[in-house]
């Protein structure tokens, strides 16, 4: 007969709550990798909530040429 496995401690259960919250599984090379999550600000990546909330003077101070339009 098989040994049973042990169940997590508490500590151990918040630490993989913890990893499972700042990391997600990616493949690489046909290789699964820990990689760290994009920041997310109210749900959305960085970058897409800087845009939909940008104006373009703060793109210009920003350096963020590219995404300036071109008729604004």
């Amino acid at each position: 007969m098989a040994k049973q496995k042990r169940k997590l401690t508490t500590a151990e259960k918040a630490a993989k709550k913890r990893r499972r919250e700042q990391y997600m599984c990616v493949f690489l090379n046909g290789k699964q990798k820990m990689v760290r999550r994009p920041q997310m600000i109210d749900g959305l990546p960085e970058e897409e909530f800087v845009l939909r909330n940008a104006d373009p003077i703060w793109l210009h101070e920003n350096g963020m040429w590219e995404y300036l339009d071109g008729g604004a």
